[in-house]
């Protein structure tokens, strides 16, 4: 069978400066692709030489059979939609009138738009959720609004092949996730989906398949878990990662770690329902000692810390931290170098190990998702939440580890290692 997108020997410069050189791939009907890479490796580039807008030095691209810089700008607008990774316009279209464009392609100049052009325009609208500001103009919506808006005008478009240029960039985490949901049902519904997509670990969670680009080429192409290796990430981004498989979702997760030579210390880690998983598996790549706690026994966090064979107090199911587990998360938080606090989901039952983490010397506060969000124990918990936060340093998921680094190797006017008790572990 005939792939729907298909590159031979694809060569791209521009402004004299090679970007592509000799690429070679394939993307089979149905598949969602990710492109990935560092910042310059030329994803960009190939998703606009996929739809034709760049014309190549040397190579071919076929869209579903065609040369796809043969066609004229209609034709391939008939086989290939592009959502652009900043779309803007010129002029002040209300939303309404800018999926509407996509319909251009379908649209005999002498006939106009017909009832099923509408009925597509509205569907792609429906499906977005933006038919809601249909009539504002794009001008007045927001940023994560407008990439909504944009892969409506795709949808309507009604291509068999979907290109994205980083659909999740300026959206937060919510819209990261219904977007790529809504990607993967296209593509599960027979749709061809390229994305250049920056994060790798959205990446691997919704692809079928990936192609790593750098130094002009594509330097692995595969499953995630194949083409997500450590060795292809310190290639490809120049810097060691820990990969592993989430615990909660199944796919494959990359954690960038710092200089491995300087990992070394405690860290105790405040976790629950799997909140922690990803910190257990870097930290331990990267050379720490690490402990855990208080999580339920059979817990996700519990089961990675099991596999890791990390320190864990562990409580039964289901029930709340009491005085016992309470005792031994205060000494590892003394016997830490410093306290992650994962973005944990806090109830009455396991807020003592948020309280038990003030008395940390040197403290890092995970914050992925607003605390309001996650917060069932009432104004106490906001409270020592606040706490926290004063204290700490609170950053993204991403910088954690590195804000762990630094917060083992500067402290912050806390005893030495040596000068502090170890945990009984008995």
């Amino acid at each position: 069978m005939t792939p729907a997108v298909d590159v031979s020997n694809l060569s791209v410069s521009l402004g004299g400066v090679s970007i592509l050189d000799d690429v070679t791939t394939s993307v089979e009907r149905g598949q969602f692709v990710g492109l990935v890479g560092p910042n310059g490796a030329g994803k960009t580039t190939l998703i606009r030489s996929l739809n034709g807008v760049l014309t190549p030095d040397a190579g071919t691209v076929l869209i579903e059979g065609e040369r796809i810089h043969d066609l004229s700008s209609k034709a391939a607008s008939r086989l290939v939609a592009t959502v652009p990774q900043s779309p803007s316009l010129s002029f002040a279209f209300d939303v309404r009138e800018t999926v509407e464009m996509g319909r251009m392609p379908h649209v005999d100049r002498f006939e106009g738009t017909t009832p099923a052009d509408r009925d597509a325009v509205e569907r792609a609208m429906e499906r977005t959720d933006v038919t809601q500001f249909a009539d504002r103009s794009i001008t007045d919506v927001s940023g994560g609004e407008r990439q909504r808006v944009f892969l409506a005008r795709a949808l309507a478009q009604e291509t068999p092949v979907l290109l994205l240029d980083e659909p999740t960039s300026n959206l937060d985490v919510n819209h990261q996730i219904r977007t790529l949901e809504l990607v993967r049902e296209l593509a599960d519904e027979g749709r061809t989906v390229v994305a250049a997509i920056h994060e790798l670990d959205l990446a691997a969670r919704y692809c079928d398949e990936l192609r790593l680009l750098y130094d002009g080429t594509v330097r692995a192409d595969g499953s995630p878990e194949t083409v997500l290796s450590e060795s292809n990430v310190e290639r490809a981004f120049d810097t060691s990662a820990a990969v592993a498989e989430n615990p909660v979702t199944g796919s494959t997760e990359v954690v960038a770690l710092p200089d491995a030579a300087a990992a070394t210390g405690h860290v105790h880690v405040v976790g629950g329902g799997g909140a922690a998983a990803r910190y257990l598996y870097a930290l331990d790549a990267a050379g720490y000692e690490v402990s855990v706690g208080a999580v339920n026994e059979g817990d996700t966090d519990a089961s990675v810390a099991d596999r890791l064979d990390c320190d864990a107090v562990t409580v039964p199911p289901y029930a709340p931290v009491d005085d016992e587990a309470r005792a031994a998360v205060d000494e590892r938080v003394r016997a830490a170098d410093a306290v992650l606090v994962a973005d944990v989901v806090v109830g009455s039952g396991n807020l003592p190990n948020l309280e038990a983490a003030l008395a940390a010397d040197s403290l890092v506060v995970v914050e992925g998702r607003p605390f309001a969000a996650r917060n069932h124990a009432g104004e106490a918990a906001a409270r020592t939440h606040a706490a926290l936060r004063e204290r700490g340093t609170v950053v993204g998921p991403d910088e954690a580890i590195e804000a762990v680094r630094a917060a083992v190797d500067h402290g912050n006017g806390g005893p030495r290692r040596e000068d502090r008790p170890s945990p009984d572990r008995s």
